[in-house]
């Protein structure tokens, strides 16, 4: 049985075939050799780890076909047994390699109580975050001889665009995350000979690309991606290092409400031009209304909070209690917070008109600087807003990714911030020379 592994890895694929960190990326511009580094990958793992048991995964089921299944259906022909019901590779030493995909946000879930060594996720950014975290627990083995680890292939851009850079290029991590399981192998066509030699028009096209496209395919460079929906914004332009606000500009508070998603806290003030600065966040995850409310109220301390404007959805009622007419009854969670001290406000949750209300804050104002600075200590909304892409259905809408703090931003944009009114100074009485009064009691005229 002669099994045809054609072809060489180069030198960035050969590291990637190395590699046995917890979770590792490969790629971040097109022309890499991503899917053949993959298939590769599991394949070598298959054959020499007896019975291991492995998941390639694609977005949508044609791809899945076109990367993988016709490839594997030549490459492996001989040395594994194809099941097309199943779509699983056999291996005679026992091994499986099974080929899956995710075309809707629910159909993860299929994987449910599922157990793999080895899960590789192709082109991990057009999977949403909770996508890739529900799959990270199907990845795991009670054998001593192998450590579970997961693999990915990426390019900038695409709806998980967010956590992939969060991980693997900006390495910023949550609690429960290690920095030391994260490995990111970057790969670009320049390190592909194979490619340019067989096929040097592709390398042309890249290189042609208008400037944003080209930065993102042919240089990898993750801070800009296709379909960005926010192009206004600029690290350089909007963000700013804190300083102490005066205390006479009006502040106010956003919250945009999530237990199992984050909770974005956003707090803002405006100047007396109109300009609103967002100085202050709180971004949780797993903590009960009542315990974000507290911490609100804390980081609040000795601020004049004009008001909060809140996600809608949090005057849901949510209780179990049937009443007689068949409906419930239970406290919101906006009842728990203004319970807790904090009242809300229902935020306007117009969409289109909120994002088009964004950019405008984006633009410049009359004196050349936009109308929203944000404090560099923001860190979840500068990572986020300009990570969010175009509604591939809606052309005026983002893509729901992560947008938890970008939609508390919108919120407390819609409600209409007034303009902060300098307080007016008593002004100081002039000298009356020919008044002959002492000082204090009439010695003084009023301006």
């Amino acid at each position: 049985m002669i099994l045809e592994l054609k072809g060489i890895p180069n030198p960035k694929q050969a590291e990637f075939f190395r590699s046995t960190a917890r979770h590792t990326a490969y790629g971040g511009a097109r022309g890499g050799g991503k899917s053949w580094a993959m298939r590769r990958k599991l394949v070598l793992l298959a054959l020499n780890y007896p019975g291991l048991n492995a998941l390639i995964m694609r977005r949508t089921l044609p791809e899945l076909r076109e990367n993988h299944v016709i490839p594997l259906l030549k490459e492996l022909k001989g040395a594994a047994k194809y099941n097309a019901a199943e779509r699983v590779f056999k291996f005679p030493n026992g091994s499986r390699l099974r080929l899956g995909y995710c075309d809707s946000a629910s159909d993860v879930y299929q994987y449910q109580g599922q157990e793999y060594e080895v899960i590789g996720l192709e082109e991990a950014t057009h999977f949403t975050e909770e996508q890739m975290q529900f799959l990270t627990t199907c990845n795991r083995t009670v054998r001593r001889d192998f450590s579970p680890r997961m693999y990915y292939t990426c390019n900038p851009g695409g709806i998980g665009h967010g956590w992939v850079k969060r991980l693997f290029i900006d390495r910023t991590y949550r609690r429960g995350e290690r920095e030391s399981d994260y490995r990111f192998i970057p790969a670009r066509i320049y390190d592909n000979p194979a490619l340019i030699t067989a096929d040097p028009e592709y390398l042309r096209q890249l290189e042609n690309l208008p400037d944003e496209l080209r930065r993102a395919y042919l240089d990898g460079d993750w801070d800009v991606l296709a379909g960005q929906f926010f192009r206004e914004f600029s690290r350089a332009k909007h963000v700013i290092e804190p300083f102490e606000l005066p205390s006479w500009w009006r502040r106010f508070r956003s919250i945009d409400w999530g237990y199992n998603d984050p909770c974005a806290v956003l707090w803002h003030a405006v100047d007396g031009e109109g300009r609103v600065y967002t100085y202050r966040e709180l971004y949780l995850r797993y903590t009960r209304a009542d315990q974000v409310a507290e911490r609100i109220r804390r980081e609040s301390e000795g601020e004049d909070i004009a008001y909060t404007v809140a996600s809608p959805d949090m005057w849901q009622k949510r209780g179990a209690v049937l009443k007689a007419n068949g409906g419930f009854e239970g406290e919101s969670i906006a009842e728990l917070f203004s319970l807790s001290g904090v009242p809300l406000t229902p935020a306007d949750n117009s969409r289109i008109a909120g994002w088009q209300r964004v950019r405008s804050y984006l633009a410049d104002a009359p004196d050349g600087e936009p109308r929203l600075k944000i404090f560099s200590c923001c860190e979840n909304l500068i990572r986020t807003l300009p990570g969010l892409i175009f509604d591939e259905h809606d052309r005026e809408d983002a893509a729901q990714g992560e947008d938890h703090a970008p939609e508390s931003l919108r919120y407390a944009l819609m409600s209409r911030p007034a303009v902060s009114a300098e307080p007016r100074r008593r002004s100081s009485p002039a000298y009356d020379p020919f008044s002959e009064e002492p000082e204090g009691k009439g010695g003084f005229l009023a301006k």
